[in-house]
């Protein structure tokens, strides 16, 4: 089941996030790759990593305390951004699921930056829009991916991993 949220923080709130996030200061990191090395040469994304498994990664990890405690996770297992660029037609990521631990339920959530018309996709069929201020939820286990966009500059989401 893919939980989904519109307006899931208050306006203030999200704005603050998006303001860091698509801020010209904030550090983004090139990754050659957005889902594995086997993808195509032109399929390609910037990262932020935020929180990995128990530690810290990131000075700006605060930022994101209105996002916590929304969620109230138990226990975070990770938190990073990514940021794909536009691309002139729409491509689409491999399928993957996130993160699985032996007798652990793991969630992931997406929450969504910017509006665009990139979209995540699962296995099952369903697309979800990529629409700003939106978050979803689902079982870590669930196949999924995600596109660019060709509307926008770039298309931005927080994802996160955690156990509820």
């Amino acid at each position: 089941m893919i939980k989904t949220i519109n307006n899931f923080l208050s306006p203030q709130s999200f704005l603050m996030i998006k303001g860091l996030l698509d801020s010209a200061e904030f550090p983004w990191y090139f990754n050659k790759a957005v889902v594995s090395e086997e993808d195509p040469l032109n399929h390609f994304q910037f990262t932020h990593t935020f929180y990995d498994y128990g530690r810290v990664h990131s000075d700006f990890f605060k930022n994101l305390s209105f996002l916590l405690d929304a969620i109230k996770p138990s226990l975070l297992v990770r938190i990073h951004a990514n940021l794909q660029p536009m691309t002139s037609s729409i491509i689409k990521n491999r399928m993957h699921i996130d993160e699985v631990f032996d007798n652990a339920k793991i969630t992931t959530a997406i929450f969504y930056i910017n509006t665009n018309n990139g979209k995540t996709i699962f296995e099952t069929g369903e697309e979800i829009k990529s629409e700003e201020n939106k978050y979803i939820e689902f079982d870590s286990e669930k196949m999924h991916t995600g596109t660019t966009c060709t509307d926008e500059k770039s298309r931005i989401v927080l994802n996160i991993n955690y156990i509820k």
